[in-house]
């Protein structure tokens, strides 16, 4: 009497087995084996080898699955601990990688870039929030390293815009007209924290920094 390999039972069996899957589990493979088992002929039984290495698979995809099932707690606690260490973060001013500042009452953060060497021009392009040119701001003779930008509140016609959330780009040159390398921040009184997509935000006004993006903090 032939026997079927687990792939024949898999696919020609019924019961639990009749329904279609896109991966078995390990209660699939233990239900195939036994099938295959029973289905043997008692005169002309399965060779060993086969079984041995049929049972060698089902080890490995019980300790596969027990492997999936730690990382799976091991993600669960490692978030429950960066969800706790984020409520230290409210009431406390952090620097992060960004480009986004906050106008309020007509006052804006500083613009905080770091050159990569000195600059003999820096421009920094700032736009609304529908990403329309408001204001642009040329310095000139910056040394390398880091550096705050005043913005006034003021666009290019000198009319005070209103309060929001506004982004900037900054570029920036040397004496010989080559680009100098530029990184952007934020710097920004944290208060309160959210978090969306498996991911932790912290909270500064209208903006949302994610909590990985954090270079330095400091109190108040």
């Amino acid at each position: 009497m032939p026997i079927s390999g687990l792939d024949t039972v898999a696919s020609g069996g019924s019961g639990s087995l009749g329904q279609s899957k896109e991966a078995l589990g390990k209660d699939d493979f233990l239900f195939m084996l036994i099938t295959q088992l029973k289905a043997q002929d008692p005169l002309n039984p399965m060779d060993s080898t086969e079984f041995t290495a049929q049972l060698a698979q089902f080890s490995s995809l019980e300790q596969l699955n027990n492997v999936n099932e730690s990382l799976g707690y091991l993600m669960l606690y490692q978030s429950s601990i960066n969800n706790s260490q984020a409520v230290s973060f409210i009431g406390k001013t952090v620097k992060a990688s960004g480009n986004s500042i906050q106008l309020t009452d007509g006052v804006s953060d500083n613009i905080n870039i770091d050159l990569a060497e000195d600059a003999c021009k820096v421009t920094v392009d700032i736009y609304d929030s529908d990403d329309n040119l408001v204001k642009t701001i040329e310095s000139e003779n910056l040394d390398a390293g880091g550096q705050n930008i005043n913005w006034d509140g003021t666009d290019n016609e000198g009319n005070q815009v209103t309060d929001g959330l506004y982004t900037f780009e900054a570029s920036a040159t040397d004496n010989n007209g080559n680009q100098v390398g530029v990184s952007t921040f934020l710097t920004a009184r944290i208060t309160g924290i959210t978090f969306k997509n498996g991911i932790t935000y912290l909270l500064a006004g209208e903006r949302e920094i994610p909590i990985g993006n954090i270079i330095e903090v400091s109190e108040g």
